[in-house]
């Protein structure tokens, strides 16, 4: 932990010690609560980072020699005494008769925190240096991606600094982008599984390119696109791009990381996906996808859309956990409300707004959303639905809202029982919600995410059996 800014949140009781185990520390906010107590001696070792405890109910006196603190760290917290230089309206601590008898235990103490805090601030320090670094290499990357206007200049660049192969390498475990090694195809290119002599596999998307070796200008585009979206991001339901390269004249290809199990589409539709993917695995990927798109939505400046939500490009690790890939068209949002776009995504899952708005939001990516979280519940994909909720006075419309959960569910699975049964009645209904017709009445994926995760799940309105799905509409 670096960072840890809690404040405003209404905090009530005594600031835990061990925050202090947080030894990477660099900013501590815990400003605007209601903490109370006294504020712990682990702040000393906080220094030369920055901390804030103002407008709280703290009370005793400021210990340690803080005369390097910020000047408003305290304020607002009318139980505090010390004698701090440099800060004002903290009054002296009256003074007590032990105090005499505790000057030789303090000058002692005050010994070995020295002891104590110069090695501390020292690894500190170079922990900082380090951190910065990289901090500044990654910006650099991220600044000279942003910046070329022909990647062709660019040549190759490796992104990650755990990767340890040549491109040259990659392009020999392929045998050339040889037919054999290639595990997948898709509008934009085919990929390859590389299995390199350390032993290292990794995913290689190569564009498609004509026989003139001409990179179509939509490829080069979505080439690029993924290249500054993925060089911005990091979350661990997010695809990690290794690396890229464009050589004049010859192959574009890219370097991700190797997820042995492909796509949620093929683990789904596959021989072996039935009795692999049961209910409790199916949620987990549901609330997966929900955690990286809350990301993508609501903690990158500014949002990003990824406008191609479909079950396969949603990809899984061995413990099925989620990866989000394929950014070949996702768009960041702009603040002054110039989304305008042509329409972009896989038929069957693009937002039916874009048909007459020609919009992007981030609600597009939340009805995508819902389609895929209907699919993986479902097994098949919710065309039927999906028609029907855009025609309400149908007879297909009032057929689908009668019909029982158990009947929508995938077939080939038993019914779920228990607490299985409680989730998933959680994520039919947040899906059925994410497909609403008019966008404002969709939830964010923010509060969907939450929702998901929630530790504590909502009871059945009624036996599972007798849910329909007008009732989980209704909820």
């Amino acid at each position: 932990m670096v960072s840890l800014q809690l404040q405003s949140n209404e905090l009530s009781g005594e600031i835990p010690q061990n925050l202090g185990n947080l030894s990477q520390l660099r900013l501590l906010d815990l400003s605007h609560n209601h903490l109370s107590g006294q504020i712990p001696s682990f702040v000393n070792m906080l220094y030369p980072f920055p901390y804030n405890f103002s407008y709280n109910n703290l009370t005793g006196p400021i210990q340690g020699d803080l005369t390097w603190a910020p000047a408003n760290a305290f304020v607002g917290n009318s139980g505090l005494c010390g004698h701090v230089e440099g800060l004002d309206g903290i009054p002296t601590c009256p003074k007590r008769n032990s105090e005499k008898n505790n000057k030789n235990s303090e000058k002692s103490n005050k010994g070995a925190l020295i002891v104590i805090l110069v090695p501390v601030c020292g690894l500190l320090m170079v922990t900082t240096v380090i951190g910065l670094m990289f901090r500044k290499k990654s910006s650099l990357v991220l600044n000279k991606v942003n910046t070329s206007e022909n990647f062709e200049s660019l040549e190759s660049m490796i992104l990650q600094e755990e990767v340890k192969f040549t491109f040259a390498e990659v392009v020999k475990a392929v045998d050339d982008f040889h037919d054999k090694y290639c595990i997948g195809t898709g509008g934009f290119g085919r990929v390859y599984k590389a299995e390199l002599q350390s032993g290292q596999i990794v995913a290689v998307k190569r564009l498609n390119m004509s026989d003139s070796n001409d990179i179509p200008a939509i490829n080069l585009h979505s080439f690029q696109n993924e290249i500054r979206t993925l060089t911005s991001i990091r979350h661990r339901n997010i695809i990690r791009l290794y690396g890229f390269c464009s050589r004049r004249g010859g192959c574009i290809f890219l370097l991700y990381e190797y997820l042995e199990r492909g796509s949620l589409g093929k683990a789904l539709y596959g021989v072996e996906g039935v009795n692999e993917l049961g209910w409790a695995t199916r949620v987990k990927i549901v609330q997966g996808l929900a955690h990286a798109l809350s990301y993508l939505h609501h903690d990158c400046s500014p949002p990003i859309v990824h406008r191609d939500i479909t079950v396969n490009n949603v990809l899984l690790e061995s413990d099925f956990e989620v990866r989000l890939s394929d950014f070949g068209i996702a768009r960041l949002l702009s603040t002054d409300s110039s989304n305008w776009t042509s329409i972009a995504g896989s038929f069957g899952y693009i937002a039916p707004e874009l048909a007459y708005t020609m919009r992007v939001t981030d609600k597009c990516d939340v009805y995508s959303f819902g389609v895929v979280a209907l699919e993986v519940m479902m097994g098949r994909h919710p065309g039927d639905m999906l028609e029907s909720q855009l025609q309400e006075s149908s007879k297909s419309r009032r057929d689908n809202v009668e019909l029982l959960l158990k009947d929508l569910l995938d077939q080939r699975l038993e019914p779920p029982t228990n607490e299985s049964a409680k989730s998933v009645v959680l994520v039919v209904t947040m899906a059925l919600a994410c497909i609403r017709t008019r966008p404002a009445s969709r939830p964010t994926m923010l509060f969907a995410a939450q929702k998901l995760s929630a530790q504590t799940l909502p009871c059945l309105p009624e036996p599972f059996g007798m849910l329909t799905i007008n009732k989980l509409m209704a909820l």
